[in-house]
């Protein structure tokens, strides 16, 4: 026979899981239904992130520029999240990981000057 009240305490944590998850994600919005005015209107549904309307001919030609820039943002984003764990490392890597990270910020560094003189981050 199996003894079920071992896994009481996954089931509470599953429970009280559930409760929270579903209380973060339902209660603000209740609370801006009721505090908040309810407007929807046509500038406010619009697209903002893209650039261009979501719901168009899939085969219609779009300017690139904003994925060129979102890429570069994610590659530097990534670059300083290297930087932290490097700073805090550098006793322990030396000059070895100190002289490793100049390359790899010189890399980076002829990568963006390769950007800027192509005109990738010039927005139109």
């Amino acid at each position: 026979m199996v003894d079920l009240s071992q896994y009481f305490p996954i089931l509470l944590f599953l429970a009280i899981a559930a409760v929270l998850s579903a209380a973060f994600v339902f209660l603000p919005m209740g609370v801006s239904r009721l505090t908040g005015a309810h407007n929807p209107q046509a500038e406010k549904l619009t697209e903002y992130e893209c650039g261009f309307p979501a719901f168009e001919d899939p085969r219609s030609q779009f300017d690139v520029k904003f994925y060129l820039v979102a890429i570069s943002f994610l590659l530097f984003d990534l670059e300083a999240a290297f930087l932290f764990p490097w700073a805090v490392s550098l006793d322990l890597t030396g000059w070895a990981g100190w002289i490793g990270m100049m390359i790899f910020l010189a890399i980076l560094a002829i990568g963006l000057a390769y950007e800027w003189k192509k005109g990738a981050l010039d927005w139109q």
